[in-house]
């Protein structure tokens, strides 16, 4: 069940909570040492490549990693090899649902406005799958990106809506991380730890 619109006073007090969130969870990640972050990025790998290989070729959209974030791309790789499509999303309009553009690792990048680098050019494709970077997530399927809104916004303005899963590191797992009205429940959750699914069953839709 989505949330209820939050009071002006309780949405003040949100903002300033899930603010100081992303700080902290920003810098724990941040905090890693390269052993440490490759050996957790490699658990967090098998148990994505574990939850998507058997599925049947379609489209999975995904980011170029910043600031200490999981890197899909080998596994994307992989999935293309095994006839998957690949797209990363661009935010042509500020404010404005973003579109997928199609990837591949020979393709030219560019970078946004901020700093993340994103196909230079391609055709937009519609994803099955949008794998999603977090800083936090909690119990409920909830989860805490930079704040911008982006995926929300996308998200809700897809019919139908992708898959939609959040990919990251266990560092970022609270109890709550006071979801607001546009906040978006994920379909799973993909850690170091495992994977945590919200809704559906296992074959319905793209089978996760």
């Amino acid at each position: 069940m989505q949330p209820q619109p939050p009071s002006a006073e309780h949405s003040t007090e949100a903002r300033v909570f899930r603010a100081a969130l992303r700080r902290e969870k920003l810098a724990a990640r941040m905090a890693l040492d390269p052993p440490a972050h490759a050996a957790l990025a490699a658990r967090v790998e098998a148990y994505l490549a574990a939850l998507l290989l058997p599925l049947p070729p379609q489209t999975l959209a995904f980011c170029a990693p910043v600031r200490g974030e999981f890197d899909v791309r080998p596994l994307a790789s992989l999935l293309l090899e095994r006839g998957w499509q690949a797209a990363m999303p661009v935010v042509v309009v500020a404010a404005a649902p973003m579109t997928f553009r199609r990837w591949t690792p020979s393709c030219a990048m560019d970078r946004d406005r901020h700093g993340i680098p994103i196909p230079r050019a391609g055709v937009s494709v519609i994803p099955n799958i949008v794998l999603l970077p977090l800083l936090a997530f909690d119990a409920q399927g909830f989860r805490l990106g930079y704040g911008g809104g982006y995926f929300d916004r996308t998200l809700a303005a897809m019919v139908p809506r992708p898959r939609a899963i959040g990919v990251g590191f266990e560092l970022g797992r609270v109890p709550d991380i006071r979801p607001q009205a546009h906040d978006i429940r994920l379909d799973a959750i993909v850690t170091e730890a495992g994977v945590l699914r919200f809704s559906g069953e296992p074959g319905e839709s793209s089978g996760l």
